[in-house]
């Protein structure tokens, strides 16, 4: 297997779909790998792994144990851990992330990318979100954080050396310098920063310097990476980080989201990572260009291709992509209390409760089908889209009974509801883009919730404006979120299976 792509191959974009934001990436001979942040959900930081930076398989999430990643229930929405840096030195991992939720910034450690990680080394004297980690050829580590500033840091200890300096900071008066990573790269220091803020103005800059330290000297044609004041399909770009292939080329992962139906334009996935080569001149990199269902130098680039995800809870154990809100009680949430089958006891009343039973995977395609077969005999709870507290949709199995549940701001409300027999039922969302754009009003696709009957049909209950699940209306950092819960007593689920429908 190739370790970069070719230059003439198809290659998917984005490469890691769905929400996977703020993507930071090292390699290891012919290895790579990546982390991503996770903000409000367990456990905490996808770790990925890939031969050639297009085909990514997650290995573990780096955090995945109560001792390592404290949320607690007060834990709001799009809060948790932001921008993990991933690098490799002396022989092991290194992961440094935020936790704005409480317990500030944290040093993780394994030697193998896959786990265990190491307990948290804190960092009291770390101020700042979106910490990175670079090595002197003496061994000096520098720690850098959004701002931009910089020090010292006792990577093993967690001490700071020294008073944090203020390093470049980008374009004079752009919004939220921030994603600093720090390179050594030919004669040169680079420093590498978004700016502009995470949404539609987002970009990535560059400045170089002889030493770590600075002065620094900001690249004639910053920013280095935007597409703000573009039509292009993929928005918001930025939050970057480089790579070398062991064949000297060199690539960047950054995250950008796909707008879909009119104005504004509605992003439902969350921020995804793509990937870009890079070319270098006169010592400046120049970022390749980003194509997304299109044909376009230096490769032609096709939707992204996640096969279908099924799981009939047979292991003891859940798969690394099943993340939870703030935290996931083995009592509360096992498949070793009735064999072959995922139980979910309910501890939240509802969707709405912060504290809410909820176990899911992130959407990963613009359309998209998501069933499980539910017994809700010994409780109520159901199949759900999630983006927060306030935003999400769900079809809820009770005995004898299914309803649609919609909550949209400060709005609650049951849209459909159906008698069924007794015994479990197959239950089912799916998720479909808006094809044209007649209206500039139009939605980004619709959601589609009905359940199964007994002859295998499909009964639709209701249909629903997908804008009200996107980040243009509910705001923060995260995207969607599909999954079981429980909240009335437990239920109990058989199966579970996604599959992408045609875009």
């Amino acid at each position: 297997m190739p370790s970069a792509p070719e230059r003439d191959n198809t290659v998917s974009n984005p490469v890691i779909p769905g929400f996977h934001p703020d993507p930071s990436i090292c390699r290891v001979g012919e290895d790579y790998y990546l982390a991503c942040s996770s903000f409000e959900y367990f456990p905490g930081v996808p770790v990925f792994h890939s031969r050639d930076l297009v085909h990514w398989t997650q290995i573990g999430n780096a955090l995945d144990r109560p001792s390592q990643l404290r949320l607690p229930p007060d834990t709001r929405a799009s809060g948790g851990l932001y921008a993990p840096t991933l690098r490799h030195h002396d022989g092991r991992f290194w992961l440094i992330v935020t936790n704005v939720s409480g317990d500030g910034n944290l040093l993780f450690t394994a030697t193998d990318p896959a786990g265990p990680w190491s307990d948290p080394v804190p960092l009291p004297g770390v101020h700042g979100i979106d910490p990175d980690l670079a090595w002197d050829d003496d061994g000096t580590c520098w720690c850098t954080v959004a701002g931009v500033s910089q020090i010292r840091l006792d990577p093993y200890t967690g001490e700071t050396l020294g008073e944090s300096r203020r390093l470049w900071s980008g374009a004079p008066g752009a919004k939220a310098p921030e994603a600093p990573h720090l390179y050594r790269i030919g004669d040169y220091w680079y420093l590498l920063i978004a700016e502009g803020g995470t949404e539609r103005c987002h970009g990535v800059s560059i400045a170089r310097s002889r030493t770590p330290e600075g002065p620094f000297e900001p690249c004639p044609a910053n920013p280095i990476l935007t597409h703000r004041g573009t039509d292009h399909p993929v928005q918001n770009t930025g939050h970057g980080d480089l790579v070398q292939g062991p064949d000297g080329s060199w690539w960047m992962v950054f995250l950008g989201v796909r707008p879909q139906g009119g104005t504004p334009g509605w992003h439902v996935l969350g921020r995804e990572t793509f990937l870009a080569p890079v070319t270098w001149v006169d010592d400046w990199p120049v970022v390749g260009e980003v194509a997304l269902d299109m044909a376009a130098p230096p490769w032609p680039l096709h939707a992204p291709q996640v096969p279908p995800v099924r799981d009939d809870f047979d292991l003891s154990e859940l798969g690394h992509a099943w993340i939870s809100p703030r935290s996931r009680p083995a009592q509360h949430c096992t498949t070793k209390e009735r064999p072959g089958w995922l139980s979910l006891r309910a501890r939240g009343l509802s969707m709405d409760d912060p504290e809410v039973t909820f176990l899911g995977r992130r959407q990963q395609h613009l359309s998209c089908r998501a069933r499980v077969l539910a017994d809700p005999a010994e409780g109520r709870g159901g199949l759900a889209v999630r983006l927060d507290e306030q935003h999400h949709y769900e079809i809820e199995a009770a005995p004898g009974q299914v309803q649609v549940i919609a909550r949209v701001g400060p709005f609650r409300s049951t849209v459909a509801s159906r008698s069924t027999p007794s015994g479990p039922v197959v239950l089912r969302i799916e998720a479909s883009t808006t094809r044209e754009v007649t209206d500039a009003r139009q939605g980004p696709d619709t959601v589609t919730l009905g359940l199964e009957d007994e002859q295998g049909t499909f009964v639709e209950l209701t249909t629903l404006d997908g804008r009200y699940l996107s980040t243009e209306v509910a705001g923060g950092f995260t995207g969607r979120v599909l999954g079981m819960y429980a909240s009335v007593g437990t239920v109990h689920f058989d199966w579970f299976d996604y599959e992408a429908l045609e875009d």
